[in-house]
């Protein structure tokens, strides 16, 4: 009894303790779902509001509350962890946020990060939300901590979601030009592999996720063929967004800069490469990504309600 003791301590110690952060949002909610019932490695969540630990920890069994934007928080909740998963919203503060937390990561002792970065393969970037992500990761690599990095491109979920859903209509802001898709469970499923086996396989490594390439009317498209969703998708310009984005209560000046100027430089070609197909997924997690076809049957509940029209306008 004595010994079946000792050897189940010293089984819980030796597995690696993995914290996600963001597991109260869609992507980082996915990726603990994936790990929960993973017995190789020990899952922390985190939140930044109290009120959520309790409900938090009867799913996951263990949280503890870290808020991105109170340093005060990181050392407590990075005790005896080993793997880190990053992710952080889209506004400047992400800077601080990701520099303060990498380095609260470093006087804990965390072994390897998994940093959620953005499409970009040229170091040459002047769009403000890529070049965040960029900075960042330069901070991470001389950190001294083991990284992996993970490069989606633009999230299949995002066509749910205002000011880019609305009644019978998709509204895009790049005319006719191509852009890259990933469905968010890929890459979930691919940040939950590599946190599992960590960086003696993964480390220093950059996955790209890439699944598809259609611009906004081919994506209306195969809406309509997939689950019999027919929706307008006129030509907008990155302009045009502004207004629609502060209808939807973004008022943040940084954010919308960075939103204008990503669809500018996919139109006028420095950023084309965002309608890249290119899927590290078949390496990681043994399948490609989901199509968008598929992905949209999958979704057809969330479609339907986010473009429903109102009854009179069907009328």
């Amino acid at each position: 009894m004595i010994v079946e003791l000792i050897l189940f301590e010293v089984f819980v110690m030796d597995k690696p303790v993995v914290m996600v952060l963001g597991v109260t949002g869609k992507l980082g909610g996915l990726v603990a779902k994936e790990l929960k019932s993973d017995s190789s490695v020990s899952l922390r969540v985190t939140t930044r509001r109290p009120e959520q630990i309790g409900t938090l920890k009867a799913t996951y069994g263990d949280a503890v509350f870290l808020d991105l934007d109170d340093p005060r928080s990181f050392a407590g909740s990075l005790k005896g962890v080993d793997r880190l998963f990053i992710l952080t919203g889209y506004t400047v503060d992400m800077l601080v946020q990701a520099k303060s937390l990498v380095d609260a990561a470093v006087e804990a002792g965390v072994k390897h990060i998994v940093q959620l970065g953005v499409f970009t393969p040229k170091r040459e970037c002047s769009d403000p939300h890529f070049a965040w992500h960029q900075l960042i990761q330069s901070y991470i690599r001389e950190s001294g901590i083991a990284w992996t990095f993970l490069h989606p491109n633009v999230f299949m979920q995002n066509l749910l979601d205002p000011p880019v859903a609305q009644p019978g209509q998709i509204n895009w802001w790049g005319k006719d030009r191509k852009f890259g898709w990933i469905a968010l469970e890929d890459v979930a499923a691919a940040a939950a592999k590599i946190l599992k086996e960590g960086p003696d396989t993964h480390l220093k490594q950059d996955y790209w996720f890439s699944t598809e390439s259609h611009n906004i009317q081919e994506v209306a498209q195969t809406l309509k063929e997939a689950i019999g969703i027919e929706l307008k998708a006129p030509s907008l310009d990155p302009e045009e967004m502004l207004s629609l984005l502060q209808t939807h209560g973004v008022s943040d000046v940084y954010f919308t800069k960075g939103a204008v100027e990503f669809f500018r430089q996919v139109i006028d070609g420095r950023m084309a490469y965002v309608g890249d197909v290119r899927d590290d997924l078949p390496k990681l997690i043994g399948r490609t990504g989901i199509t968008l076809r598929d992905w949209a049957v999958l979704h057809q509940k969330e479609l339907e309600a986010s473009y429903r029209l109102p009854a009179a306008a069907k009328a």
